[in-house]
């Protein structure tokens, strides 16, 4: 498998780094970013809503900040604000955070999901 993907992942995370790692041992170049300094742009947590369809795997549900923020007032949020929120605090969002080449959008370390997106093409 070749390519290169961005991942926002979280140093001290155990998840990320275990997504890392698996990256590499399938010769998958990446671009890896601090979601905590630099989180995804508002037009990719857009993207990301709109293709995995729900903003609940679009949020860290077991982080600090989810819990101080509440998850009452967020589910209160409309798409709009939980898209803000999630701009402004990188620690919010589900991570690693995968972006393809091709744009696809995966959150979380499930490596079956990752291997069947980052499958390349019949023919390469």
């Amino acid at each position: 498998m070749a390519g290169s993907v961005r991942v926002y992942s979280y140093g001290p995370c155990g998840t990320c780094r275990k997504a890392l790692a698996w990256l590499v041992e399938h010769g998958i170049s990446a671009e890896v970013f601090d979601i905590s300094r630099t989180p995804p742009s508002r037009q990719e947590l857009e993207g990301a809503l709109t293709q995995l369809g729900s903003r609940p795997r679009l949020f860290n549900t077991s982080g600090q900040r989810y819990r101080a923020l509440g998850a009452d007032r967020v589910a209160a949020m409309d798409d709009g604000a939980a898209l803000d929120a999630l701009a402004a605090d990188g620690m919010l969002i589900k991570r690693p955070f995968l972006i393809t080449a091709q744009g696809r959008i995966v959150t979380g370390f499930r490596p079956h999901e990752w291997q069947t997106l980052l499958r390349p093409p019949v023919g390469e």
